[in-house]
């Protein structure tokens, strides 16, 4: 019996290698095709994510090509002489108290403090751009030599700056640079993170995750914001020319300042009138805050969500393996860092590249961790690791 029972076993494990072959094939309606699709998406996208290491996309907002953040430096003489100007510096935020601000302050301070610079105030303009008039107008009154700043509206503060640099105010731009000034001129250089870059980390994140395909939702930022409309298009572009399988069923821009506020209403509607939303992208980590706030009132926590900047907030519900996904991350302490050196070249008049430029970081739950100490030069906030568990 013992030899029927081995011969039986026998057939019935080659009969079980012929049905799974046969399944396996391309020809006939099988899995196999399936399968290698995914694969090919998910080394398009990987291949794509592991290319923003060495290339940064973005250009200045004058069309500038990017300089690396790694050239820009000061020698030990240059230092000296800064420190023997006994300069004073004021930071005009267009709004803080969120993590990207705050690490930006953080690296400037750093920067500046090692140059002798005494930071003299740092202002929260609450994305109001004729609260950051009136900051302007209120630093100038303190007679610094170095603004370091992001306008909230090109436009509308552009005269505000253009009186600073009449003052002979040393200039020094994050992302954004007023309207009708040239870099050299009416200010030293302006530095950003590869934000292009970023938005494209993000699509390919987002692809990588849907496999190559579903139905996504968009919230961008609704305002004449150069690193902001960066983003947005590299995310629309990069899921348009790479993805066809991924349609953009709905979009929608939020003009702030309550960002995650607005976000939320809008990711509501969305998930109301798209029963069959797969994922939405965000523009920064604070409006991803109010699409996970929607999707929790929503009942969809199967909603997969990319966004841009590595937050805490974001890091953590990345940490619970949430809806967050992945995302690009700024380098903000580095940028600051970089914007302080940059002020240096100015206060020395020296020759400073007009746009300088930090490499995009994609970020997803599996290099959390080291992704935080190269953003913030700290390790992850205990909050987070509670929720990594």
């Amino acid at each position: 019996m013992s030899k029927l029972r081995s011969g039986a076993c026998a057939l019935v494990a080659i009969a079980a290698l012929v049905v799974t072959s046969c399944g396996g094939s391309d020809d006939d309606g099988g899995t196999g095709s399936a399968d290698k699709q995914e694969t090919a998406v998910v080394a398009k996208a990987r291949d794509g994510l592991d290319a923003l290491k060495r290339s940064v996309l973005s250009t200045g907002p004058n069309g500038e090509k990017p300089t690396p953040a790694s050239e820009v430096s000061l020698s030990a003489q240059e230092l000296q002489q800064i420190k023997d100007k006994h300069a004073t510096a004021a930071i005009v935020l267009h709004y803080g108290g969120n993590d990207w601000s705050n690490a930006q302050v953080n690296g400037l301070r750093n920067a500046l403090g090692r140059m002798g610079v005494r930071v003299i105030a740092v202002t929260d303009a609450n994305f109001k751009p004729e609260k950051q008039v009136s900051d302007i107008e209120t630093v100038l009154a303190k007679k610094p030599d170095i603004i370091i700043s992001i306008p909230t509206d090109p436009v509308a503060t552009a005269d505000a700056y253009r009186k600073a640099a009449r003052q002979g105010v040393k200039l020094v731009f994050m992302d954004n640079v007023p309207k009708g000034f040239t870099p050299g001129k009416d200010y030293v250089s302006v530095v950003s993170a590869d934000n292009y870059g970023n938005g494209v980390a993000s699509a390919h994140l987002m692809a990588e995750q849907l496999e190559g395909t579903g139905k996504i939702g968009i919230v961008f930022h609704e305002a004449d914001f150069f690193v902001t409309k960066q983003r947005y298009e590299a995310f629309k572009k990069t899921i348009a020319d790479q993805y066809p399988d991924i349609e953009v069923v709905a979009e929608q821009g939020i003009a702030g300042p309550d960002f995650a506020g607005d976000a939320e209403k809008v990711a509501s509607a969305m998930l109301t009138r798209n029963a069959d939303l797969d994922a939405i992208w965000a523009v920064w980590d604070v409006p991803a805050e109010g699409v996970l706030a929607a999707a929790r009132a929503n009942g969809r926590n199967d909603l997969d969500v990319t966004t841009i900047d590595l937050g805490q907030n974001v890091a953590i519900d990345m940490a619970k393996g949430g809806p967050i996904k992945g995302l690009g991350a700024q380098r903000p302490f580095d940028q600051g860092v970089t914007e302080a050196t940059l002020a240096g070249y100015g206060l020395l008049d020296k020759k400073a590249p007009p746009y300088v430029a930090v490499n995009a970081l994609p970020v997803t739950r599996s290099n959390l961790e080291s992704a935080w100490k190269t953003v913030y030069h700290q390790g992850l906030p205990p909050k987070v690791v509670e929720a990594e568990g």
